[in-house]
This record gives C-alpha cells, sequence and structure tokens, in this order.
C-alpha cells in the first residue's frame, strides 16, 4: 500500500508530475527510433531468417540474443536506431579506463569542472568513430549474402539489400550515426529534465521492451497458445515464480549492499572562536562495486571467438577443424565449458575493474588533507592498504554475488530447458539493469516526495543509490 501511495502522491507535485510526463515521452521517441528499419533492408526477410536461426540453436543467449536485448528488438528490422545508446556507453567505458594510464586524461578527471568537461568532448568524439566503425560493419554483414552466416529463407540464401555497395554502407552510416546521436542527445534530455539518468532508463526501457514477449512464451510453455500444446507441467509455475521473487531479493540486495567504513575528523576551529569537536562518519564501500560491467566484459568475450570460430570451421569434418567447432558450439551454448570459462572472466574483471576504478592512495591522501582518519588506522600509506585489503574481501563477496545472478539464466536453459527469452529475466545483465535503475529512478522521486513532507515509497526507512550502470 505504502508503494501505491507513493506513486500517487508523485503525481500530486506539479513539478514531479512534469518531470514523469517528459521522461515517458522521450522515452517513446527513443522506442519509436527503434523500431524504423534501414533503408534498403527487407527487414520481413531478414527477420524471418533470424527466427529461423534462432529456432535452429541449441539455447539462447548467443551474440545475437544480446544484440537483440541491448537494441531492445531493433536487430530483427534493422533499425535505424540499432546502436541506440551502446556507443556512447563504450566510450565511456573505454575512457575510464584509459584514465588510468593516460596522465592527460587523468589530469582531466582532477581538474574539476572544466576537467570533466573536457573528458566529455573527448567521450562524444571517441562516440562518433565508434558509431561510423559499427554502422559500416553492419552495412557489410547486411550486404553479404546469407549475412555471411548461411542464413537461408525459402531455401535460398539471403540477400537482405536490394542494391548493396558503397551507396548503401554511407546511408546506412548516416542514418545510424544520426539516430544514435539523437538517442544521446534524448538521454541528456532525460537526465537534465527528466526523472533518472537517461543513458540508463534507455539501456533499461530497451530490455523490458522484451518482457511482453517473454510473457508470451512463458504462457504458450505452461498453458499453451493457439493450438500448441504446453510443453512443461503446469506444477513448475509455482517454483519458477518463487525462485524469480528469490532471485529478484538477493539482486536487489546486492545492488544495495555496502560496508560501511568509520571516519574520524579531527577537532578544528572555525572563525569566530567556535570550536567543533570530534565527528564520526561512514564511508559507503558498495558491496557490488563493479555493477555489471564484468558481465558486459565477460559475454562478448566468449560470444565473439565462438562465432567467429563458427564461420571458419567446418562443422561435417572429423578432424581438426570439426573438433574447433564442436569446441566453439560448447563455448557459445550453456555447456559446462561456457559456464566455467564465463565464470572465471567475470571474478577476473570484477577485480580488474576495482583495480583500475579504486584509487585507495587518492582516497587515503583526501582523508588526510582533510583532517579525517580511519579509527585505529594510521593515516596515510597504512589507511591506503587498509582500504585497499577491505576493498578486495569485498570485491570477494561482491564478485561471487555477481557471478550467481550471472550464471542463473544458464542454469535454468541447461537444466530446466527454460527458453532464452524467458530465463534472461532471472538474472545476469538485464536483471541487475532492471533492478538497479528502477532503484535509482525510486530513490529520486522519493527524495522529490520527502521534501514536499509526502510519505516515501517504504513504511521504514528510504531507498538508496545504486551509484551507476
Amino acid at each position: 500500500m505504502s508503494m501505491m501511495k507513493g506513486f500517487s502522491n508523485a503525481f500530486r507535485i506539479p513539478e514531479l508530475r512534469k518531470k514523469i510526463f517528459i521522461t515517458l515521452g522521450l522515452v517513446f521517441v527513443c522506442r519509436l527510433i527503434s523500431q524504423i528499419p534501414t533503408p534498403g533492408v527487407d527487414w520481413a526477410a531478414l527477420s524471418k531468417s533470424i527466427a529461423d536461426m534462432r529456432a535452429a540453436s541449441q539455447g539462447g543467449g548467443s551474440l545475437m540474443d544480446l544484440f537483440d536485448v541491448f537494441t531492445g528488438g531493433a536487430l530483427g528490422q534493422c533499425a535505424i536506431g540499432f546502436l541506440s545508446i551502446w556507443p556512447y556507453i563504450s566510450a565511456s567505458i573505454v575512457i575510464q579506463l584509459l584514465g588510468s594510464v593516460i596522465p592527460a586524461l587523468e589530469k582531466m578527471k582532477k581538474d574539476g569542472e572544466t576537467g570533466r568537461q573536457q573528458l566529455a568532448q573527448v567521450t562524444r568524439y571517441l562516440t562518433i568513430v565508434l558509431c561510423i566503425v559499427q554502422s559500416w560493419g553492419i552495412a557489410t554483414v547486411v550486404s553479404m549474402p546469407g549475412l555471411g552466416m548461411g542464413l537461408s529463407y525459402n531455401g535460398e540464401l539471403l540477400q537482405a539489400v536490394s542494391n548493396p555497395g558503397l551507396g548503401f554502407h554511407l546511408m546506412t552510416v548516416i542514418g545510424m550515426t544520426t539516430a544514435s546521436l539523437f538517442v544521446i542527445w534524448i538521454a541528456d534530455q532525460i537526465t537534465t529534465f527528466g526523472i533518472g539518468n537517461g543513458a540508463s532508463l534507455i539501456i533499461m526501457i530497451n530490455i523490458t521492451s522484451r518482457l511482453p514477449q517473454a510473457l508470451l512464451s512463458a504462457w504458450q510453455r505452461y498453458f499453451g497458445l493457439d493450438g500448441v500444446q504446453a510443453t512443461a507441467p503446469l506444477a513448475e509455475l509455482p517454483i519458477v515464480l518463487g525462485f524469480f521473487v528469490v532471485v529478484v531479493m538477493g539482486t536487489v540486495m546486492l545492488v544495495q549492499g555496502v560496508r560501511k567504513v568509520a571516519i574520524n575528523s579531527t577537532r578544528r576551529s572555525v572563525g569566530g572562536g567556535n570550536t567543533y569537536g570530534m565527528q564520526q562518519t561512514f564511508m559507503p564501500l558498495r558491496v557490488n562495486y563493479t555493477g555489471v560491467m564484468p558481465i558486459i566484459f565477460a559475454q562478448p568475450l566468449i560470444q565473439i571467438p565462438a562465432a567467429l570460430l563458427k564461420r571458419v570451421t567446418d562443422p561435417t569434418s572429423t578432424g581438426f577443424s570439426g573438433m574447433l567447432n564442436r569446441f566453439a558450439d560448447d563455448l557459445a551454448n550453456p555447456t559446462t565449458l561456457h559456464i566455467v570459462i564465463y565464470a572465471l572472466l567475470i571474478m577476473f574483471f570484477a577485480f580488474f575493474w576495482v583495480a583500475t576504478q579504486f584509487n585507495a592512495i587518492d582516497i587515503s591522501e583526501n582523508l588526510k588533507k582533510g583532517g579525517s582518519y580511519i579509527p585505529g588506522i594510521r593515516p596515510g600509506r597504512a589507511t591506503a592498504e587498509f582500504l585497499d585489503d577491505m576493498m578486495t574481501k569485498i570485491t570477494l563477496i561482491g564478485g561471487t554475488g555477481l557471478l550467481v545472478v550471472a550464471l542463473i539464466p544458464n542454469l535454468l536453459m541447461g537444466w530446466m530447458n527454460i527458453p532464452w527469452d524467458i530465463a534472461s529475466f532471472f538474472g545476469g545483465t538485464s536483471l541487475l539493469i532492471i533492478v538497479g535503475v528502477a532503484l535509482d529512478t525510486l530513490r529520486i522521486m522519493e527524495s522529490h516526495l520527502l521534501v514536499r513532507k509526502y510519505e516515501g515509497f517504504l513504511s521504514h526507512g528510504t531507498l538508496r543509490g545504486r551509484g551507476g550502470v
């Protein structure tokens, strides 16, 4: 009841109501862009051929499925909004990583507002480069007979582009790059005039746009649909729903979890003779400090090599080529090999991301300059070592939790034969992003409610922010 009352109160505040409607309108425009087919592409034949290839695959979670998740279904139409916000996200990640090794970028990060503006400009330039490269690559693949994957339609090798060539490539590059930059602009407008972080909201909406199809698949699986018999016993449904609730609760705990480190500030004198005594605050170290980054890094590193190996090997061969093809199949599908490599990559990138983004030395120096310290720990190097050791232990716990959430869809597909479009909402990147962005957005709305003396979404306590995608 408290949650519903919170939503009701949100529409009683004119400023908040305006922000909500602006956000909904801009999100609608983004979804519209993701449904406009690229000119020159026979999107109907392309969609049917992709559906045939999915039906013939062993499960799900392939590179194609990942593209479809993050683009909100733009893959089937080869829409001009296929790239969506992802070139900007990729550029931001690259700049973040390079900021730890390139002195010029590191200097920008420390130069306050001016440096942040310069860093944002560099990110935008890199975004344009990525848009051009990726859209050219998409145009090249779509122009190939059978998409370079042997896809066929009605027994004939598919030719998705009626007039391939330089003209089609240029048109695709201009269309997709412009659409992507427009979506990035919309994300900025949502951040400025709407509710929450625009880029995160667009990614979440793209993912949740697949929810109706997932519900339809679930209904067909347990109740049958259009003359198709149910493929699973109805007794399985309560178990699956209960498991889903448990997974969501665990994901919320993972996203919200923090380790509070006590910070004491020394006595200091202020003008006028006023003296403030020692105060204690807390430094929150997030359990899931890496967010979804380890999964985002790990998935392509498994699926891209598998896709390339399948293209250059012969599945009918009994020699080395056939062995590589079978290895690629095991790598791409939820087999034991896939799960083991996926788990190792996630844990590696969890520690890698913390090592590159969490600077214990800078934090200890800032505490020392501010006259603050951790009780029982000497300022300076000892504080840095303490924070580094603490973050290593937290990352082990958070990385393990992230690993469990990431592997749940694979385990459901492998053990219970649940289709990918259903299993993907039980964990992995999809659920982490949905839960994290939803909590951030509710927290912002709750802050508006509490400032105006309205009741928040929770009867006790308040929502905590997640701190980024």
